[in-house]
């Protein structure tokens, strides 16, 4: 039963930790303002009315109502993916957790404020010239590092039926 539930307790604690860092970044930074952490890595704090990459950020309301409608959609999707992958093993259903909490974390977001807060700025100097990636949060980071989990375990699964010998 507990294996059931862990990876329902891990989308938990990716939304509630998605919650306190956003929280931590809107009382203590201002909205465009950055705090230089380490060379490479600052903290800011920006709003995405758009999605990956604010892709659509330029969009009008209607364009946010769909938006907000089709994550919402996604959202409940991931928790019947997770539902039914429970059976599949531990490390698909933790990997879908994170999946799920992201995506939810980002959702209350477009609810409570109308777009997402990212806060995590990572960029790199080469010469006078500095690259960066778009900001990100919590949220973005689970929903990567489920994704990614989940492409291994399916390239694992597909290299170990590959191997396996054959029946006949």
């Amino acid at each position: 039963m507990t294996r059931r539930l862990l990876p329902w307790i891990v989308a938990v604690l990716v939304v509630l930790l998605d919650r306190v860092t956003k929280a931590a970044v809107l009382h203590c930074i201002i909205p465009g303002g950055l705090i230089r952490v380490v060379p490479g890595l600052a903290l800011t704090n920006v709003r995405n009315p758009g999605i990956a990459f604010s892709l659509f950020a330029d969009g009008g309301p209607v364009t946010r109502t769909i938006l907000q409608s089709a994550i919402f959609c996604a959202v409940i999707f991931i928790a019947w993916m997770l539902y039914r992958l429970a059976h599949r093993g531990l490390g698909p259903a933790l990997a879908m957790g994170l999946i799920l909490g992201g995506a939810a974390g980002n959702l209350l977001d477009r609810i409570l404020y109308g777009s997402v807060v990212d806060f995590i700025h990572a960029y790199v100097r080469f010469g006078s010239r500095f690259y960066t990636w778009p900001d990100f949060n919590v949220a973005d980071s689970a929903i990567t590092i489920g994704a990614g989990l989940l492409i291994l375990f399916e390239l694992r699964k597909s290299k170990e039926n590959e191997d396996a010998p054959d029946p006949d």
